[in-house]
């Protein structure tokens, strides 16, 4: 499913005429990111017993934002971080105005790819409407507001940080898997969906939080030790690593109950969740 989304994402790209920003957008989004979000869209509609076909435009559009987040997180303006996925930082290779502009690109791109698929006009509706309310400014914008508020002025309580995840990370998530009950005309399942997408964005991120501290730059790709040398809070600014391993553990067995409980088959969730459990980077 991987290679579709590759290859989804690369004839899509062709459409646009060459430019040094086209050029910058091709460098991150086709970098050989993780594709978790759309990888779990794809393995939910199959455990729907739906061709993953179905959501490869909604797939693009994940991964079009969620890689846009990421140019736009490393500028010097915000997360000021120099390597992402194995490689320089976007605004290190094309400066930070290309850089910019290729994640402006790419954010309203995702909206092109719903708004131009053969989806009907009343699914593109409330794929537009999720989309917008997630990344939009009471959603991921907020998250990232907040995590730059919170390095001017730190939060002494856990739960701030845990609401700053959700919106950061979580947002994206619920969106994969609500988007896919959308897809499939599964209305009920929406809420239980978006809970667990909010789970799968604490755990993701508190997992980041211990690699930042305990792996190298070359195990995980990006730069390691911002969190510390920015004195950002993180999870572990409330937990012990221990603790946090256990949090980790803990929220992944609720997400496990929860998928239970929608009576799918499961199967391919259920290999996505394992995977984001025991992932090393």
């Amino acid at each position: 499913m991987r290679t579709q989304i590759d290859e989804t994402l690369k004839d899509f790209l062709s459409i646009y005429e060459d430019s040094p920003t086209k050029e910058a957008v091709e460098y991150s989004l086709l970098s050989g990111g993780k594709r978790v979000r759309p990888l779990l869209l794809l393995s939910l509609l199959k455990d729907y017993k739906e061709d993953p076909a179905l959501g490869l435009d909604v797939a693009m559009a994940l991964e079009l934002i969620q890689t846009y987040s990421l140019v736009h997180d490393d500028l010097p303006a915000m997360d000021d971080d120099d390597f992402r996925r194995g490689q320089p930082a976007n605004h290190i290779v094309y400066g930070e105005a290309t850089a910019l502009l290729a994640g402006d690109a790419m954010l309203t791109s995702a909206f092109e790819v719903i708004a131009t698929s053969n989806y009907s006009p009343e699914v593109k509706v409330d794929l537009i409407s999720l989309f917008a309310q997630r990344a939009g400014l009471n959603g991921m914008i907020l998250g990232q507001t907040l995590d730059l508020q919170f390095i001017e002025k730190p939060t002494d309580k856990l739960n701030d940080l845990l609401k700053m995840y959700d919106l950061k990370t979580g947002a994206l998530l619920a969106t994969a898997l609500e988007a896919t009950a959308i897809l499939v005309n599964k209305q009920k399942d929406r809420e239980s969906l978006r809970k667990i997408g909010y789970m799968c964005g604490r755990a993701f991120q508190v997992q980041d939080d211990i690699f930042d501290a305990t792996k190298t730059k070359e195990e995980l790709g990006k730069s390691v030790g911002s969190d510390e040398a920015m004195h950002k809070v993180t999870a572990l600014t409330f937990m012990s690593l221990e603790e946090a391993t256990t949090f980790v553990a803990s929220t992944y067995g609720e997400i496990r109950q929860h998928l239970s409980k929608l009576k799918l088959d499961n199967g391919e969730v259920y290999e996505m969740i394992e995977y984001l459990m025991s992932r090393k980077s």
